[in-house]
């Protein structure tokens, strides 16, 4: 995003990044709210390192899936651009017009987003690991309707 040169492609790009995020963020908060009402299936049974490293797995992706999109909301409002999402709700800004703290704001974004991708892949790799090579029935319980 932040490569994109002034356009109007690159309006709406930005605009369909901002929805995007607003969304993300939105879902996360289900998700989470669906995490602290509804037990986790029981582990598979994994050397003590995996478990534990699963664990700080999932709260990094838990905590980048709010912090992420919070700070490109920061960044916004900083920039002094407001996010209107899907064009219909006008969400307020959070922090004040500061074109130093926006400079600072997308950096700090920009570099979270990318913590995320990379914390994202290692994840799906360790599943895929287990899936493949351990066979242990890790991913099945993700399936809906397991027993």
């Amino acid at each position: 995003m932040a490569d994109l040169s002034p356009s109007p492609e690159a309006l709406k790009l930005i605009t369909w990044h901002k929805w995007a995020g607003i969304t993300i963020l939105a879902l996360s908060g289900l998700r989470l709210l669906w995490r602290l009402t509804h037990r986790p299936p029981a582990d598979v049974p994994m050397p003590a390192w995996q478990l534990r490293a699963a664990q700080v797995m999932h709260l990094a992706l838990y905590g980048l899936f709010f912090a992420v999109p919070l700070v490109g909301w920061a960044y916004s409002s900083a920039a002094g651009h407001p996010i209107v999402w899907f064009g219909v709700l006008p969400l307020p800004d959070f922090v004040p017009v500061d074109k130093a703290l926006a400079d600072d704001l997308k950096e700090l974004h920009e570099m979270l987003a990318w913590a995320l991708v990379v914390i994202a892949a290692v994840h799906i790799v360790a599943a895929l690991k287990h899936q493949f090579i351990d066979r242990d029935g890790l991913i099945d319980r993700m399936r809906p309707g397991r027993g």
